[in-house]
């Protein structure tokens, strides 16, 4: 189980802080093996994202996968996600990486 998180956590590149509320979402999305990284990008404070429920939108395709935007915490964090995955299988593993939080 250890060898299996340091893989996970090496999957997690973390060059800006995450929101607190996100990172387990993204821990265990990161944990799946179709995903190849997750990079977490700037985090800017917005209205629209009161409390601590998260949710993540996959906006745009990148070259390697899937721009997101998760909210939380009252701010929003861009998530650049390397995945073969299509937008609809995507969205499927973020609602299941959320829901097993609940």
């Amino acid at each position: 189980m250890a060898f299996r998180l340091r893989t996970a956590q090496g999957k997690l590149k973390i060059e800006h802080s995450i929101l607190d509320d996100l990172r387990p979402v993204l821990e265990r999305l990161v944990a799946r093996e179709d995903i190849r990284s997750i990079i977490p990008g700037v985090i800017r404070q917005v209205r629209d994202a009161k409390g601590s429920v998260v949710k993540i939108r996959v906006t745009v395709p990148t070259q390697n996968g899937w721009k997101a935007i998760g909210l939380c915490n009252g701010a929003r964090q861009e998530l650049f996600i390397s995945t073969v995955m299509t937008q609809p299988e995507l969205e499927a593993a973020l609602g299941a990486a959320i829901a097993a939080e609940e």
